[in-house]
């Protein structure tokens, strides 16, 4: 039974919609990480960008911007009770393992923390752990339960960003640790930085916490109704929540723009700044299973179908890239760049990352940071090399 259990997940097995939508989620990441770079420490106050460079912010703002860790935490959720069921098929008590598994999914995290300040590791191995309550719920109960959570979301993030949060001022202390030569230094910013923007800032700690368990329990959701595995047959309702998504982005983004023009404060008491996040990031992801059903693109699906497949992998070595080339440690880039350079940069690591996670799954089972994982997971070693 061990044997069995510890086997790869076969190609024809594989959900492959879900690996085009890690895939694209990877890509938004490291878009956005880097963008980070960009804007970290600058003085905006001299600050006077090219038409080029408002286009990208804008682009970058709608596509990109939070659309793609929420689409990881629904994707998370849609994991999680795959790997659940897969466990407990195999005879496995899957409560102990999964909680193994997000034990070392926080270690894995304390080193991604260390490489970039922006770390959501360590937020996926706590919240699966709360995840665990959910395991025999229904889709219903699941989904009732994220409803519940949405409709929370705009009153909470008012209330907590009407509280003091003091913690970014602090940041730009730590700068000289980063613009440092010394590895120490850098990989102390790092966790610092994560310390003060992410772990005890109330706006993180109480606000995306909860937009990402939301996600959580939709994706679950979608794994308890079948949805990805029967996409052809939802091929109707994909175009219809297409549409739908669309059209609520659209008008919350009117309402919110007429809110701060007229002055009506309603995001002072009910901020739907996540709700237009999270319409938008359900939109793209339905654009996403739209066109992939509709045969278009495929190369460029097929190429993120394979980041997906390494997406733990993916993502750690784009940070440790981003260390390599914003550092005082690496190349000391930092924020001195245009910010078409930032993107560009991601789009190349994107590609690079393309190409070797394909000559790597020819040859091995996992990716690297997978296979650790997984080794430490079932405690035992575990053949690697096809």
């Amino acid at each position: 039974m061990d044997n069995v259990l510890n086997q790869p997940i076969q190609l024809n097995q594989r959900t492959v919609i879900v690996d085009v939508l890690r895939g694209w989620a990877l890509f938004g990441v490291v878009l956005m990480n880097y963008f980070d770079f960009f804007t970290l420490g600058r003085d905006w106050t001299n600050f006077k960008p090219y038409l080029i460079t408002n286009i990208l912010f804008y682009v970058t703002s709608i596509i990109f911007s939070a659309k793609s860790w929420t689409l990881l935490s629904l994707l998370f959720g849609y994991g999680f009770a795959v790997l659940m069921n897969n466990i407990k098929e195999k005879g496995h008590n899957p409560y102990s393992f999964f909680a193994g598994r997000m034990f070392w999914l926080l270690v894995l995290a304390l080193v991604n923390s260390a490489l970039f300040f922006g770390d959501i590791l360590k937020d996926y191995a706590m919240l699966g752990l709360l995840l665990l309550c959910f395991y025999r719920a229904s889709a219903k109960t699941a989904f009732i339960t994220s409803l519940i959570l949405l409709l929370s979301i705009p009153a909470l993030s008012s209330y907590i960003y009407s509280l003091k949060n003091t913690n970014w001022t602090e940041v730009p202390k730590l700068f000289p640790l980063y613009k440092s030569s010394n590895p120490i230094d850098v990989l102390g910013f790092g966790l610092q930085a994560t310390y003060l923007v992410q772990i005890i800032s109330k706006p993180y700690l109480y606000t995306v916490h909860v937009v990402m368990f939301c996600c959580f329990l939709w994706g679950f959701s979608l794994y308890k109704i079948n949805f990805f595995n029967d996409l052809q047959s939802k091929k109707k309702w994909i175009k219809t929540a297409f549409w739908s998504f669309l059209i609520i982005a659209i008008l919350l983004t009117g309402f919110s723009m007429l809110d701060e023009k007229l002055k009506w404060h309603v995001s002072q008491f009910y901020n739907i700044r996540y709700w237009i996040i999270l319409s938008s990031m359900l939109f793209i992801a339905t654009a996403i299973c739209w066109l992939y059903l509709a045969g278009k693109f495929k190369n460029a699906f097929a190429s993120m179908a394979i980041m997906g497949k390494m997406t733990l992998t993916n993502y750690m070595t784009q940070n440790l890239i981003g260390l390599l080339v914003f550092s005082g440690f690496g190349l000391g880039i930092w924020n001195t760049k245009p910010l078409w350079f930032y993107i560009v940069l991601a789009i190349v690591v994107y590609m690079v990352q393309v190409y070797f996670s394909k000559w790597w799954l020819s040859k091995y089972n996992y990716g690297p940071i997978e296979w650790i994982w997984r080794q430490l997971s079932y405690r035992k070693r575990l053949q690697l090399k096809k």
